[in-house]
């Protein structure tokens, strides 16, 4: 029996997640400077792309897929910290402290992730300044986000930090056509994991938003019916 054809990988200059990345800067010179030395892999869902404690030499581009990155916790027990779509950069900051890998990194669907080795990454910074200002200005935002995300952890109830949640997946990944359902699938477990709760207590609040009104199932796949109850529910207006 025949394998499946393995999907096409572009080359950088043709890559659909190039314009939305902090690539978008780069010189034609230095998109095939990345083209010639990257190293592109498919990982199946669940397959770990780095360990929590391994060093790395290089740092990731999401070329196509979903990805979560978790920490153990108390009990090991997941804790998500960053959800990355197609564009995103992972691995980029202990490349850049030269520490080892804080987090364990896994596709959530199928995946496509270039490597880039670090001489290559180094030298992109220190040879075109917009493409350092735009890093400059990812690690800030992930600081923002994170310091954000231990405001919530540490005030708000587990069904605002759940809507909230639910909101930030709808923003990170989109809607299906139907401009309702979200374009990720997300285990309960998983849901619980991104919120810092017991999976038990993420289902019966996620009921609580169906009774509401505010959400429904389609399958495994959420459908977010009422966007402004959510935004309530999660403390969000102004």
């Amino acid at each position: 029996m025949l394998k499946p054809a393995r999907t096409p990988i572009p080359e950088c200059d043709q890559c659909l997640a190039k314009g939305i990345s902090i690539f978008a800067d780069l010189t034609a010179n230095q998109v095939e400077s990345i083209s010639e030395t990257k190293v592109c892999k498919h990982y199946r869902k669940g397959q770990i792309i780095f360990f929590a404690g391994d060093s790395p030499n290089g740092l990731y581009c999401l070329q196509r897929g979903k990805v979560k990155l978790y920490k153990h916790g108390k009990d090991d027990k997941e804790q998500i910290v960053r959800l990355a779509k197609a564009g995103d950069l992972i691995g980029y900051r202990s490349l850049l402290s030269g520490e080892t890998y804080s987090a364990f990194a896994v596709p959530m669907e199928d995946s496509i992730l270039c490597y880039i080795p670090k001489s290559v990454f180094l030298s992109l910074l220190t040879a075109n300044q917009n493409f350092s200002m735009r890093v400059l200005k990812l690690l800030s935002e992930e600081l923002r986000h994170a310091e954000d995300r231990i405001v919530d952890m540490a005030q708000k109830p587990a069904k605002e930090r759940l809507a909230e949640a639910l909101l930030l997946l709808k923003d990170t990944y989109g809607l299906k056509p139907d401009n309702q359902t979200l374009n990720v699938v997300v285990t309960r477990e998983e849901l619980a994991n991104i919120i810092g709760s017991a999976t038990e207590s993420t289902i019966r609040i996620l009921s609580d938003f169906r009774q509401e009104g505010s959400i429904d199932f389609v399958g495994r796949k959420i459908r977010i019916i009422d966007q402004q109850a959510l935004l309530k529910a999660a403390n969000l207006f102004d």
